[in-house]
């Protein structure tokens, strides 16, 4: 997800923090499988499966838009109509 432009982001943190998540897919994976995370300096602040509550309770205990991440496991099949 893309940060929006508010007051009080920090932009180069909320990039770190999505690089961090990328690089630590696997180690998320053990934990968090298929559902979202929300991660703020590094660390996991948040996570369920409804995107909207994590994104909720992520803003309320950071105090800004972190990002969110969904630690998919890959098994996943999509149809296309």
């Amino acid at each position: 997800r893309l940060m929006p432009a508010k007051e009080g982001n920090n932009e180069k943190g909320f990039w770190e923090d999505l690089r961090w998540a990328e690089k630590n897919h696997t180690q998320l994976l053990d934990k968090y499988k298929d559902i979202w995370v929300a991660i703020f300096e590094k660390k996991v602040v948040s996570f369920g499966e409804n995107l909207a509550k994590v994104e909720k309770e992520a803003s309320q205990k950071t105090g800004r838009e972190c990002p969110v991440v969904f630690v998919e496991c890959g098994e996943h099949i999509y149809a296309q109509d």
